[in-house]
């Protein structure tokens, strides 16, 4: 069993409230620079919301912080990152844990759930070029035919791949710091890495991305949960509850939601390119007979409408802060890609989403589209694939 980490940070504030009043919470986070950088920014919005309590958050490495050498796909089960410290939330010792969402597993312990997710940052995967080669080269499909690209992920791999087939990839394991200085190497083989935008906003490097890759710019949907942050908690913890009830974004874990519903039912995660996007629309009067998935590509809705699309909003962030109205609609598009990229199964549909039942609901229906474009069988043989390979690395 983990032992209990060492506090890395103590708030102890000044309040005019009695000290009867007062409460400690503490918050489990991971160790790595980045997981500290997003503990610390849920830390600050809690203080401004309860500035009488007091917080410390204990940091720890993780099993899968320890091992920096093997790929990200060959890990299949995302608790390498999360079970030391739920160990920890199941015995007391912690009050809730800070997670970037997509590190998270989509099946928690059963006495654990996710209690809140805070407004989400910029979701989109995001091109860096070594510096030599910047001035010259300024997208993916710029790059020269043979170049090496570095990323830890199966599904930027898969998809990179699909549209991409004159470029090389790479494993590229570390933190941001250790991933940007392989790149910047004049020895390295990388001519471009990628990351995710969130990490680099976090850390205050977006302005090393010299592209924002999504699915109308770069064919590149991003991960299921990238940009949020997920806060685990006890189930039914009504004091912890209330406390992460004033930071919660609603719109925001209603996106969650939907898209950690659609890979639980896909059963995928670090090892299976599976790829989303989903974004807030107006609602118009064309469609408020119907909001199953299906009613009609978005791209042909908007066209009638007018209603303005990612691509047409690639360039301005999302108001995710303000509740949305009842004419909200969510859009998503999803992929699941082979791991050559020859192979693809892909939807893009929209739904009214009141609600968090709507969001895990919507994901179920999202994933069944995908399966009946043959998502099932890419699946299968992405599985099939890695036994082999597993096998003939025991033999």
């Amino acid at each position: 069993m983990a032992a209990a980490p060492e506090p890395m940070q103590v708030d102890v504030s000044t309040s005019n409230h009695a000290a009867t009043e007062t409460q400690v919470f503490h918050i489990g986070t991971r160790s790595s620079i980045l997981a500290r950088v997003q503990a610390d920014e849920v830390l600050k919005a809690l203080r401004q919301a309860w500035p009488h309590h007091q917080f410390e958050i204990h940091a720890m490495n993780t099993a899968g912080d320890n091992n920096q050498k093997t790929a990200l796909y060959k890990f299949n089960d995302k608790a390498l990152w999360t079970q030391e410290l739920e160990v920890l939330l199941q015995e007391g010792q912690l009050d809730f844990i800070v997670h970037s969402l997509k590190d998270m597993p989509t099946q928690l312990p059963h006495d654990l759930d996710l209690g809140c997710v805070t407004k989400r940052l910029d979701p989109r995967d995001g091109l860096v070029i070594k510096p030599s080669l910047k001035d010259k080269y300024h997208s993916l499909a710029d790059l020269p035919e043979g170049s090496i690209v570095g990323t830890s992920s199966l599904r930027r791999t898969a998809l990179m791949k699909k549209h991409y087939p004159h470029l090389k990839f790479t494993d590229v394991r570390g933190n941001i710091g250790t991933r940007l200085a392989k790149l910047d190497n004049p020895d390295s083989e990388y001519s471009a890495i990628v990351l995710a935008v969130c990490g680099l906003q976090r850390t205050g490097m977006e302005n090393r991305v010299s592209m924002h890759l999504s699915k109308s710019n770069g064919g590149m949907h991003h991960a299921v949960g990238q940009g949020a942050l997920g806060i685990e908690t006890r189930k039914d913890d009504k004091r912890v509850l209330e406390l992460l009830s004033r930071i919660e974004c609603s719109k925001t874990t209603r996106q969650a939601l939907a898209e950690r519903s659609l890979m639980r039912i896909l059963e995928g995660g670090c090892s299976v390119p599976i790829g989303v996007e989903t974004e807030w629309v107006a609602r118009s009067s064309y469609v408020a007979e119907s909001s199953s998935v299906g009613v009609m590509p978005s791209d042909d809705y908007d066209k009638l409408t007018g209603v303005a699309t990612a691509a047409s909003q690639a360039s301005r962030p999302q108001d995710e802060g303000a509740e949305p109205e009842s004419s909200d609609e969510m859009i998503m598009r999803a992929i699941v890609v082979s791991l050559d990229g020859s192979e693809t199964a892909e939807v893009e549909t929209r739904k009214l989403v009141r609600n968090k039942v709507d969001a895990e609901q919507f994901g179920r229906d999202v994933a069944k589209a995908l399966v009946e474009k043959g998502a099932a069988k890419i699946l299968e043989n992405i599985m099939l694939n890695r036994k082999i390979i597993d096998e003939q690395g025991q033999a």
